[in-house]
């Protein structure tokens, strides 16, 4: 519900005197100083900052792209086709990925010809530029249960779970939600839409 807020002419109103204007102030900086703590315990604890090194989400995502990643949002909602995730590489978990959900527990992944089918039905995936279309076949391959066949958009490029594998749900770790920097990409990261099995 709007709050409606009055405001009372100059000529009509007190003015302030100098230790009132002080004690506003003070005020203003505790309520400033509260709003910036509770700012950044809900970054520190419920999203991380992250930069995106290599061009295999291209063009979605760039190289030395900052984007912020939800660590807590799989706790609460299942992971989802389409859902650009980070997760400790499966060979070295010193390092961190960052890919696009291709493969739930279950489906049957096969690339043929440069495109993906799910369970033999064919993969919408508008955000694969044609020219990072990668030609080569792969699988069938079958995700096991509790793991995600992840892959890049930039196919051509991508070292994904055509290579590693499929990535155990216990290694992803956060979901990729929003760009801040450059600034020409500040905005929602979300699930594409198309990204669907016709």
């Amino acid at each position: 519900m709007e709050q409606t807020v009055h405001s009372t002419p100059l000529e009509n109103a007190e003015r302030p005197s100098p230790s009132g204007l002080h004690r506003e102030l003070k005020a203003w900086a505790r309520d400033l100083v509260i709003a910036l703590g509770l700012a950044m315990i809900i970054i520190v604890f419920f999203y991380q900052p992250v930069k995106v090194e290599g061009t295999s989400m291209a063009p979605l995502l760039s190289d030395q792209e900052r984007i912020f990643i939800n660590k807590f949002v799989y706790h609460f909602e299942p992971i989802e086709r389409g859902d650009v995730i980070v997760f400790w590489y499966p060979l070295d978990r010193s390092k961190s990925f960052i890919k696009r959900v291709v493969g739930l527990p279950g489906d049957q992944v096969e690339v043929r010809s440069g495109r993906v089918y799910i369970n033999g039905k064919p993969f919408r995936e508008s955000y694969v530029p044609p020219q990072f279309v990668d030609m080569s076949a792969y699988g069938p391959f079958r995700v096991p249960i509790d793991e995600y066949f992840v892959m890049g958009d930039h196919r051509i490029s991508s070292n994904d779970s055509r290579i590693f594998g499929p990535v155990p749900s216990g290694f992803i770790y956060g979901k990729a939600v929003f760009a801040y920097w450059p600034w020409n990409h500040f905005g929602t990261i979300s699930a594409s839409a198309d990204a669907v099995v016709k």
